[in-house]
């Protein structure tokens, strides 16, 4: 659904699981970067983990799901080449936009490239693969990290390492009812161009589909000013952390390295996200 309406309760489920709703869980959350870059402003950690990575190592770095630049921006200000690949359109043309304004040494150490993560080749190698933020968790399927896989193994030099991070499934979020909206503080909705924005009250609903272990969350942006509400859907793949250590083995990779937090602690029952590091075996078959 656009913005045409909020939906009053969760379609049958029937309906509702189909590859189109898996598309636009995949892709529209990224169609407005002013909204995600204010969403997401103050998610400065997992920035800093990155680019100290990459400050530690030198560069240059491949980012699969580069998005608007939250990360590929700083890595460059601090002097590493990146090369940036996103599906999004209106995120890469805002990342473009980002980079029209920063300092020509900033500009020339960043490439873009249009693509999907799991096919895109662009014929080189990189000492560090990063795909940041749950990006990771729209892969739905076994063939999809499969192909991921594939796709960061072409692309790393030799003991080269592949850097993602991914939320940690949190059974009381996985069992809510669709039926029920949650609600968060009202704000201030960006407008178009950088226009004013308006105030919206939002409230998210939580879908589970424990088969295929899809999260389906719709968005819920409701106008103070009585004008449309309007929904955005999202859908994150939930990998359990063994279940990632087993895809990962069985697609020729090893763990080298685990944590819960951008601190770089280990991971803990309490933790909310893992952060993983991983190299490419010789052989790429497990065993």
């Amino acid at each position: 659904m656009g913005r045409d309406g909020v939906a009053s309760g969760p379609k049958p489920r029937a309906a509702r699981r189909v590859d189109a709703e898996l598309l636009a869980g995949t892709t529209a959350h990224y169609d407005d970067p002013a909204y995600y870059t204010k969403t997401y402003r103050r998610r400065l950690d997992d920035v800093r983990y990155y680019v100290d990575l990459a400050e530690s190592r030198g560069g240059p770095v491949l980012e699969l799901g580069c998005g608007n630049g939250r990360i590929a921006v700083p890595l460059a200000r601090g002097g590493v080449e990146v090369a940036g690949v996103d599906l999004s359109a209106p995120m890469l043309a805002d990342l473009r936009a980002r980079l029209a304004a920063e300092e020509p040494e900033v500009r020339a150490r960043v490439t873009l490239r249009r693509g999907d993560m799991r096919a895109v080749r662009l014929g080189r190698r990189f000492p560090l693969v990063f795909c940041p933020f749950n990006a990771f968790l729209h892969l739905y399927e076994r063939r999809d990290v499969e192909r991921f896989l594939a796709t960061v193994r072409a692309h790393l030099a030799p003991r080269g390492e592949l850097v993602f991070d991914v939320s940690i499934p949190e059974p009381t979020e996985l069992a809510r009812k669709p039926e029920r909206a949650y609600s968060a503080p009202s704000f201030v909705y960006p407008g178009a161009d950088g226009g004013p924005g308006e105030r919206v009250r939002y409230t998210e609903r939580f879908d589970y589909d424990k088969l295929r272990q899809v999260l389906f969350v719709a968005m819920e942006f409701i106008p103070e000013s009585g004008a449309e509400a309007w929904m955005t859907p999202l859908a994150h793949r939930q990998f359990h952390p063994a279940e990632l250590e087993a895809l990962l083995h069985y697609n020729g990779f090893e763990v080298t390295r685990r944590a819960g937090d951008f601190d770089g602690s280990a991971p803990t029952n309490e933790s909310a996200s893992l952060i993983v590091h991983a190299r490419a075996r010789k052989s790429p078959r497990g065993r």
